[in-house]
């Protein structure tokens, strides 16, 4: 395949799921995504597959049950019809069956504490990340509008160290590009105790003026302007998933705020995959509305 149409590839997938994160309370479809591309149903999902080694419709719906999941943590407020509706399904029942399979409870149950049993789980199978215990209890966050930030990336499957490689390359980028100096930028889209640390998507990125023009493998997106709870953190390799539980798990439910669909992202002061040390410097930044 040549360089040309590789890149192209990618970035059709890139903007698929940038859509899919974005959109994720509507119907979304082959149809719709191949259209947007100006390409056949048949032709887009061969290339999503080559891009992502996963079926369109199977990705689709782990990111809507992964996304409700969470919110069925953090939202406690909101009924479970409405955590379906804001994850794009139509139907109560459709929600349930489908989460169900793929939690073995219903959504009512997990909310009502299954979830820390599936997260103890979770963990001990992430063999992947070493066990550090985090002591988050006195942190406070900063409620503050986050304005919106035009952002160069690269996507990353999987939360472990071999997020540094991705890293490496978005920074050669940028030094190729005279912008060694940017902001970085770290996306979670997937909360790593209810996620298998394997399939957490994760994304790398560098804030970039309006008409910079990306290339090759590296796609561009704009991060929404919002309202956000920023939690200022120092640690070391091992401690952000940490940090992402006690956001959710403890401090989001009795907050009197709820977590927005979209996800919550870090900007690095320092960034341990970057850093010899594996230790970091940063803000966390989680979309939020008030309750």
């Amino acid at each position: 395949m040549k360089t040309e149409t590789r890149q192209h590839h990618a970035q059709i997938v890139n903007d698929a799921l940038y859509y899919i994160y974005k959109h994720i309370d509507s119907p979304i479809t082959l149809e719709l995504l191949a259209e947007q591309n100006d390409t056949s149903i048949y032709h887009f999902h061969r290339i999503f597959r080559e891009q992502t080694g996963r079926n369109f419709y199977d990705t689709l719906q782990s990111i809507r049950l992964q996304k409700a999941a969470n919110l069925l943590l953090a939202n406690r407020d909101a009924k479970v019809s409405q955590i379906a509706q804001q994850c794009g399904y139509s139907t109560h029942s459709a929600f349930i069956r489908a989460f169900s399979q793929r939690y073995g409870v219903t959504p009512t149950r997990w909310r009502k504490g299954y979830y820390r049993e599936f997260s103890k789980k979770n963990i001990r199978l992430s063999d992947n990340t070493p066990r550090i215990t985090s002591d988050f209890s006195g942190l406070k966050p900063t409620v503050l509008k986050m304005p919106a930030m035009r952002v160069a990336y690269m996507r990353h499957r999987g939360y472990n160290r071999s997020i540094g490689e991705v890293w490496q390359r978005l920074y050669a980028f940028a030094i190729e590009h005279g912008i060694e100096d940017a902001v970085q930028i770290g996306i979670h889209h997937d909360n790593p105790s209810i996620t298998p640390l394997n399939e957490c998507a994760y994304v790398a990125a560098i804030k970039i003026d309006g008409d910079f023009e990306v290339s090759g493998s590296v796609s561009s997106f704009t991060i929404p302007s919002s309202l956000c709870a920023r939690f200022s953190v120092q640690g070391r390799y091992g401690e952000v998933p940490n940090l992402i539980r006690h956001i959710y798990h403890t401090w989001l439910p009795g907050s009197g705020y709820e977590a927005k669909t979209l996800p919550p992202y870090v900007i690095y002061h320092k960034n341990h995959f970057l850093s010899s040390d594996e230790r970091f410097d940063l803000d966390f930044y989680l979309p939020v509305t008030v309750v």
